[in-house]
């Protein structure tokens, strides 16, 4: 496996990104893996190497470019929480709809010429925490290339904002997978019936579920709050929905 860091341009700009790819000439199909808040990391470039380990080629962009360049909290722990949400608010502010309207057919279109297949290749998107919906909005900016969504925590799936990720299933033609958290501030236990009465008004397949004992977070290994069995199914999940639809 290759893993090499790159560079997308996009009409903002230049974003950097990692890349894997085989060490030798194969036939993969392509997944764009999208970081939680904690941006590209050791363990989000774990996920991402797992995932290409299995059969995938694998782009995955950092979502905050216009902000800073990997890693987006290091040495910043001891200033405690009210810095983080402050850091927090600086990484979110500039990926407005439009942004992201702008930047995610960059990473599409960047993925899609590491593909064999060519102009005709289908990915798949993955999302946690916050870039759940952002998955969802990949896959209704570019719905001519994107087969399949997974969405682990994601959050703020089902807002009162006129943004709201729950109102781009009309233009989504996508699979779609979510995997909840409990206890889930960001997508409470309402909210998750709402998206799903919302999902089952859209008329597309999908699957929604709660993984119980998985609190927000759950998948990435260095969360204080990573559940190894629940991360073991949600990757597994991931699979087998990007076997049935991109293979």
């Amino acid at each position: 496996m290759i893993e090499k860091e790159i560079e997308i341009r996009t009409p903002d700009g230049a974003a950097d990104g990692v890349l894997w790819l085989p060490d030798e000439e194969r036939q993969l199909p392509g997944v764009l893996d999208l970081t939680d808040i904690g941006g590209i990391r050791p363990a989000t470039r774990e996920m991402g190497r797992r995932l290409a380990g299995a059969g995938y080629v694998v782009l995955m962009p950092n979502l905050f470019y216009r902000t800073t360049r990997p890693p987006v909290f290091e040495g910043k722990g001891s200033n405690g929480e009210e810095w983080r949400r402050k850091r927090m608010a600086e990484l979110m502010a500039p990926l407005t709809p439009e942004a992201l309207d702008r930047d995610l057919p960059a990473y599409v279109d960047l993925l899609v010429s590491h593909l064999s297949s060519g102009s005709d290749a289908r990915i798949g998107v993955v999302g946690h925490c916050f870039s759940g919906g952002v998955a969802m909005r990949c896959a209704a900016v570019r719905p001519d290339k994107v087969a399949a969504v997974a969405s682990f925590h994601g959050g703020k799936l089902f807002t009162d904002s006129s943004d709201s990720p729950h109102l781009l299933l009309p233009r989504i033609k996508a699979q779609l997978y979510f995997g909840h958290a409990i206890e889930d501030r960001s997508m409470p236990e309402k909210a998750i019936r709402d998206f799903e009465r919302a999902l089952s008004k859209w008329g597309g397949k999908y699957k929604s579920e709660t993984y119980e004992g998985a609190h927000h977070g759950w998948t990435a290994p260095d969360s204080p709050v990573y559940n190894k069995p629940q991360a073991e199914r949600a990757f597994q999940e991931m699979l087998s929905l990007f076997e049935q639809t991109l293979q």
